[in-house]
């Protein structure tokens, strides 16, 4: 299977499934000199951890990261840093009944056509399990970019979402944290919990939006043509679990508009009067915002009756057992600032390739 490695220069393979023994990675291209906070790692696996709240899947994780290598005195050595996390309370029993027959949506039919056989136990692989070695990876990128703050919230939950641009809301962690559902309007965040359990009550799940702000970045930063700083962070975005969809800026909204309500002016400084750009211009940073939103498909694991086929090409009925998110946006948030993370650190080490100015010493 090709395709677990994400990054350029800061770079991450991840291996393990949902099941099995652990899960791990190898993050390749950290500078060595880093004083590791341990403490800030652990508080954003915490942040994806199954069984936080009513509204996520009960699975009781407890998602300690233990590292294996290039790490010396909590200082990183320059050498490529290995860690695992290993697996506890996986429940492999609960996916008999799907072990030949496929769920609708799920990657069950596509992995078996692939590749002639498929882990059924929690998706194996394509289990949102995975997302955890991102967030392992993107904690520490936020340490080595920690001058510039990203943030995500989640912005709608079916068809309730919240009327406000992000200029409008407190995004301080303590105002998102104290959210179950991580959204910062506490009246939208009372109307979204209310429809997730009632969603969930009747065995099905729900989809929605998060939003990503990153704030504190200088210009400058991306690559021309194919390798544009938000088609990496649409790549980054769209290789998350369940999601359908990547927006920036003024998005399919700003298609509507014409070129003079569109463009951003100037400032004296460089600045812009406003941000439709979304803080991106040809593929590089300008130094405003950078903000985007993503879309998220409801969970394909429901508690109701499906109508399906069987890996021998009948008809079957399926109806979803054991332990799921009905709605998997809160614990995605701190995914989507891990893989934010990921691509922003990766293009500032990318820029010191850009000038002789900046590698001559």
């Amino acid at each position: 299977m090709a395709g677990n490695i994400f990054g350029n220069i800061f770079r991450i393979t991840t291996f393990g499934e949902s099941h099995g023994k652990s899960l791990g990675g190898i993050i390749d291209g950290c500078p060595a000199g880093l004083k590791l906070n341990f403490k800030k790692i652990q508080k954003e696996l915490n942040r994806r951890r199954p069984g936080q709240s009513s509204i996520v899947t009960p699975r009781n994780e407890p998602d300690q990261v233990n590292f294996l290598s290039g790490i010396l005195d909590g200082i990183t050595t320059g050498t490529p840093i290995g860690f695992i996390i290993d697996n506890k309370d996986h429940k492999s029993e609960d996916y008999k009944h799907i072990k030949n027959i496929y769920r609708p949506s799920h990657s069950d039919f596509t992995y078996e056509k692939k590749y002639g056989i498929r882990d059924y136990r929690g998706g194996g692989r394509s289990s949102a399990r995975e997302t955890i070695c991102r967030v392992v990876a993107g904690s520490i990128a936020k340490q080595l970019i920690k001058n510039i703050q990203i943030i995500s919230y989640v912005s709608s939950v079916g068809n309730i979402e919240i009327n406000k641009s992000y200029q409008n809301l407190d995004l301080s962690e303590k105002n998102i944290e104290k959210s179950p559902i991580r959204c910062p309007d506490i009246y939208t965040e009372k109307k979204m919990l209310s429809l997730i359990h009632q969603t969930k009550k009747i065995g099905d799940t729900l989809g929605g939006t998060i939003t990503c702000v990153i704030k504190n970045i200088s210009s400058g930063i991306g690559e021309p043509v194919f390798d544009k700083l938000h088609a990496e962070l649409a790549k980054a975005m769209l290789s998350i679990n369940a999601v359908k969809g990547f927006e920036y800026g003024s998005g399919f909204f700003g298609s509507k508009l014409t070129g003079s309500q569109h463009n951003d002016l100037f400032n004296i400084d460089g600045t812009t009067k406003t941000n439709l750009s979304g803080g991106i211009q040809g593929g590089i940073s300008n130094g405003m915002d950078i903000y985007f939103k993503i879309a998220f498909k409801p969970v394909a694991t429901i508690m109701k009756k499906q109508k399906t086929i069987d890996k021998y090409g009948n008809f079957s009925i399926i109806e979803g057992k054991g332990r799921h998110d009905p709605c998997v946006l809160p614990r995605a948030v701190p995914i989507v600032e891990s893989m934010t993370a990921l691509v922003i650190v990766d293009y500032y080490m990318l820029k010191k390739l850009s000038k002789y100015s900046e590698i001559k010493n």
